[in-house]
């Protein structure tokens, strides 16, 4: 596994009756950005709050630096949860705080680091996502895209081996969207970190990804690199392509 970074071995899961899950087997390799595509409703989210432990599974395994973290106890979770950072779909971030106290949040209450280290780190993470200016403005008086420029420069503060993005896009118009996913891209080639993203936005991830896996009916339909996926001779990637009506991605694939 060494250059996996998350090994997903046929994952299920059922709510109330209802099969999200069915057998989900994903390879997330290390240092790359990995995107999983997936409708609204599709499990992607599911999918997620398994990673992080958040949900266990019916029936299957998810390896995380050599730990099944679906047969983890507590003490083992929360050290590989330390391996994660991760970027929440409404960047999540504390309203009666500052720009700069949210960033520097999770080192004062899970490190031992003096202040001055601290503000070090801060204020590299915030330059990196073109914020340092803001770090005394309020979360109220940030745009869409500025809140989740902040939700990623906390998600990289500990400098993580494996960082997670829940729809980085979503509610953000077109061309702020662009920004953030560029962002995405400029700073996973920097620091050299493992990224997984999920979204439902096909024409965006296609912009950052390295590897695509497309998750559809609770399985992963298929795996490749962006070029891979758009010339992909399978007619379920197809369809879930043609469906998105996005020119280009139409002339590959089986009729």
């Amino acid at each position: 596994m060494d250059r996996i970074s998350i090994k997903i071995v046929d994952l299920h899961k059922t709510f109330g009756g209802q099969r999200v899950l069915d057998g989900i087997n994903l390879d997330v390799e290390k240092d790359k950005i990995t995107v999983i595509i997936g409708k609204s409703g599709g499990g992607k989210s599911v999918l997620l709050k398994h990673i992080i432990g958040l949900l266990k599974p019916d029936k299957g395994e998810i390896w995380v630096d050599n730990v099944d973290i679906t047969k983890a106890n507590e003490k083992e979770l929360n050290r590989v949860r330390r391996k994660f950072g991760m970027l929440f779909q409404e960047a999540a971030l504390f309203d009666s705080m500052n720009v700069y106290d949210n960033v520097a949040f999770p080192l004062r209450e899970l490190t031992k680091k003096k202040e001055k280290e601290i503000r070090e780190i801060v204020e590299e993470r915030l330059d990196q996502v073109g914020l340092l200016d803001f770090s005394r403005k309020m979360p109220n008086e940030l745009s869409g895209g500025m809140r989740k420029r902040v939700g990623l420069a906390r998600a990289l503060v500990l400098d993580p081996e494996i960082v997670l993005f829940d729809e980085p896009t979503s509610a953000l118009d077109p061309v702020i969207s662009l920004s953030i996913l560029d962002l995405i891209r400029d700073t996973q080639e920097t620091l050299k970190k493992t990224y997984l993203v999920i979204s439902h936005d096909i024409l965006g991830m296609f912009r950052i990804a390295d590897m695509v896996a497309m998750l559809d009916g609770g399985k992963i339909i298929d795996y490749g690199t962006p070029e891979e996926i758009k010339n992909s001779a399978k007619r379920s990637t197809h369809e879930f392509l043609m469906a998105t009506k996005i020119p280009g991605f139409l002339e590959g694939g089986e009729k």
